[in-house]
């Protein structure tokens, strides 16, 4: 994965214990984009009656792919904080893994905005949800 700190990729997968638990995969990482994949759990479901993701599930992984997307432009003492961040549900996501990019769009010293698309497994051609995101960024001195 291209100029992407190691530190990086093992927080993202494992660097904190809901990351553990979400067993959240790097799919493909270069400055300034991000691709990830969330394997399905039962517990996510929603409506399981219609097969679909609660609506959450899916809120809470754009704000990953978000953070991780920004991340790959800073060092592992930076540090983040989310200031805005906005879903837009176009379909329900399926009972299945969702797949997660993440391009980071404006980068200044202070602030960032990221741009999210996130698709079900089964449909990769298929947005289930745009999300946009702002950060505030407190560089290392």
């Amino acid at each position: 994965m291209n100029n992407i700190h190691h530190e990086l990729i093992d927080f993202i997968e494992s660097g904190s214990p809901f990351h553990s638990f979400l067993n959240i995969q790097v799919l493909e990482a270069k400055p300034g984009f991000i691709k990830l994949r969330l394997p399905y759990k039962p517990e996510f479901g929603g409506n399981m009656e219609r097969g679909i993701l609660h609506g959450g599930i899916s809120a809470m992984f754009v704000d990953i792919v978000a953070a991780s997307s920004l991340w790959t432009h800073l060092a592992p003492e930076d540090k983040t904080a989310t200031i805005d961040l906005r879903v837009d549900y176009q379909r329900p996501a399926m009972l299945e893994d969702l797949i997660g990019e993440g391009e980071v769009r404006m980068l200044s010293k202070s602030i960032a905005n990221v741009h999210i698309k996130i698709f079900s497994s089964s449909t990769p051609d298929t947005v289930q949800a745009e999300g946009r995101a702002v950060f505030h960024i407190k560089r290392h001195q």
